[in-house]
């Protein structure tokens, strides 16, 4: 990667745009170390999201940039996301939790106008079950989210706002202001 002084305006800005945003006390945002061989020049966050105190969901999400363009991305700039959760057992096996897991992203993103192009990704379910020496925990389910998109817009906090509302909406987390059920319970 570049030196950051040679950092192209574009990506300067893009960087600036997703670090000048907060997110819900839940989502915990973090810089990490971006990878370096996909483009010229990256930036890269981590989120833990957090419910009644536990981790059930993080994820990455990559700013890439590359000066010269890709004919894939329509553009020079891309935004690269995976996703993790775990799931509840009737959530595991819901034949339509893929096609909804994606209305997810493409939702949180549209709710924010982050206007993008070339989107597209994969949604996984797994269910895993212990034998042997690694018997214990009782059975579990997950679910991974990798997705990338072309921002055409300008405004990348709001691609970082959209994107957050997928990791709540991944996490089971209730919207901003609004206390579940089992919170409530738990509370009493």
């Amino acid at each position: 990667m570049a030196s950051p002084s040679a950092a192209p305006e574009a990506f300067t800005r893009a960087v600036a745009g997703l670090r000048a945003e907060s997110s819900r006390p839940e989502i915990l945002l973090e810089e990490i170390a971006a990878p370096q061989r996909l483009a010229p020049f990256s930036f890269a966050l981590s989120a833990t999201v957090l419910r009644a105190g536990d981790e059930v969901a993080s994820g990455r999400l990559i700013l890439l940039h590359d000066p010269a363009g890709h004919d894939a991305w329509r553009g020079d700039l891309r935004l690269v996301t995976l996703v993790t959760a775990e799931l509840e057992d009737d959530l595991a096996s819901d034949p339509l939790l893929p096609e909804v897991a994606w209305t997810w992203l493409t939702d949180g993103l549209d709710q924010h106008a982050a206007a993008y192009t070339a989107i597209g990704g994969t949604i996984t379910q797994t269910a895993s079950t212990r034998f042997g020496e690694l018997a214990g925990p009782a059975p579990t389910a997950d679910l991974e989210v990798r997705a990338s998109w072309t921002p055409t817009s300008g405004d990348f906090g709001a691609h970082l706002r959209g994107w957050c509302v997928m990791l709540s909406s991944t996490a089971g987390l209730p919207p901003p202001g609004v206390a579940s059920i089992t919170d409530r319970h738990a509370r009493a």
